[in-house]
């Protein structure tokens, strides 16, 4: 394979990646109001409206925390391709079906369809990457990963605070479904979708992974080192944290804070633009100055102080200051993390990337939950609560030791 193709196999695979999180992105600012909007036609108590933002936000990484090292054994016997224009379809027609939602029934509905579809895109896509780097490149093609999903976080929430905000009176129903201004931007994410479908489609080479028995019982008792268990712990902090300060952040913002979905959009930009910048500059240049282990830990230091400090400040400026240092933070751990999870096995990277994702998603899962059951005793607890854990988290790395170095 020469430079140029490999080149237009990492722009589509980065592609594929930046849709799916652009659609994540365009729900963050907008499910808090959906919901409520949502809710009240239902004739729900409102008392259960946070409950049930908390709930949706979690059910998605649930049926991925189900289906995603199916789709990861699938893509390593089968190929990337297949499996990753399957999860394009499923994030098309979530979208659609988010879009024209009429009742919290059918948000579930697509938010479950969603999760076992979409689990496929972004595991698969980095084992792709993985696939076709060598190791030496391997950090620096995983930060760009990082950019493609932290860059979807970017535009995503500004998409989606500004579509559900505009002035644009359309209101048409038929049947279970309902077309207005709601509508708008989760319609614009279906379009993009189908898109990238065609593209990847059309274009994207498929990679087919044979392997061997033995292959497979050696990389099994290697999966589970003691090394390996350390970085999905790791993981699932580091996401278990990050969701749960997106799900309590949005209702912060809209009761405590009184943010319009603008507002909290651009503090969801602001999150994502500093994980698109800093990754690769940390893959790229962090280790000239830090190694990987001394990276992880700054970061979590980082993430943890800020979340801590992130109550005390009202001010809407102070508040934006501090979700950039949180990004920042997680921007030093996050690229660090999914290459080290990459070089664990030559043989199995589909693999070993579907379980450290279904760890991902089991910290998603109980993020969100946690998040809004902590808001009932008030706004401070899960902000400095998550803040012990992440500090806490600098512990493991004691037990950090790289078996390949």
């Amino acid at each position: 394979m020469n430079r140029k193709e490999k080149l237009n196999r990492i722009y589509l695979i980065l592609l594929s990646l930046f849709v799916v999180m652009l659609g994540y992105g365009i729900l963050l600012p907008t499910l808090p109001y959906y919901t409520e909007r949502l809710a009240l036609k239902d004739n729900l108590d409102t008392d259960l409206i946070n409950f049930h933002i908390g709930l949706l936000t979690s059910i998605y990484p649930l049926f991925q925390l189900l289906f995603v090292v199916v789709w990861g054994k699938l893509s390593d016997n089968y190929g990337r391709k297949p499996i990753i224009i399957v999860g394009l379809i499923g994030f098309v027609i979530m979208q659609l079906l988010t879009g024209l939602a009429t009742s919290l029934t059918m948000l579930y509905i697509a938010r479950i369809f969603g999760g076992i579809f979409t689990s496929s895109v972004i595991p698969v896509s980095n084992a792709y990457l993985s696939d076709i780097t060598s190791e030496k490149r391997r950090n620096k093609i995983m930060a760009w990963s990082g950019v493609a999903i932290s860059s979807g976080v970017i535009f995503g929430p500004v998409i989606g605070g500004f579509l559900s905000q505009t002035n644009i009176h359309i209101k048409y129903s038929t049947g279970l479904l309902h077309l207005d201004r709601f509508s708008v931007p989760f319609l614009f994410a279906a379009i993009l979708g189908l898109i990238v479908l065609f593209i990847v489609t059309k274009w994207l080479k498929n990679t087919v992974r044979f392997q061997k028995q033995t292959s497979k019982k050696m990389s099994l008792r290697f999966t589970f080192s003691n090394y390996f268990i350390v970085l999905l712990l790791l993981s699932f902090v580091l996401q278990f944290v990050v969701t749960l300060f997106e799900t309590v952040f949005s209702i912060y913002g809209k009761d405590e804070l009184g943010f319009n979905s603008n507002q909290v959009g651009i503090g969801f930009m602001l999150c994502g633009s500093v994980m698109a910048v800093l990754q690769p500059i940390f893959a790229s240049y962090g280790e000239k100055v830090l190694s990987t282990k001394k990276q992880i830990a700054l970061g979590l230091l980082i993430a943890g102080i800020s979340l801590i400090a992130f109550p005390f400040f009202k001010n809407e400026y102070f508040v934006y200051g501090l979700i950039i240092l949180f990004a920042a933070g997680g921007a030093m751990v996050t690229p660090n993390l999914l290459s080290a999870v990459s070089l664990t096995s030559k043989e199995n990277t589909g693999r070993n990337i579907s379980i450290q994702s279904s760890t991902n998603s089991i910290g998603q899962i109980l993020g969100p939950v946690l998040g809004t059951w902590l808001i009932g005793g008030g706004f401070y607890y899960p902000f400095i609560i998550v803040g012990n854990i992440v500090l806490a988290a600098i512990g493991l790395l004691f037990c950090y030791k790289n078996p390949h170095k």
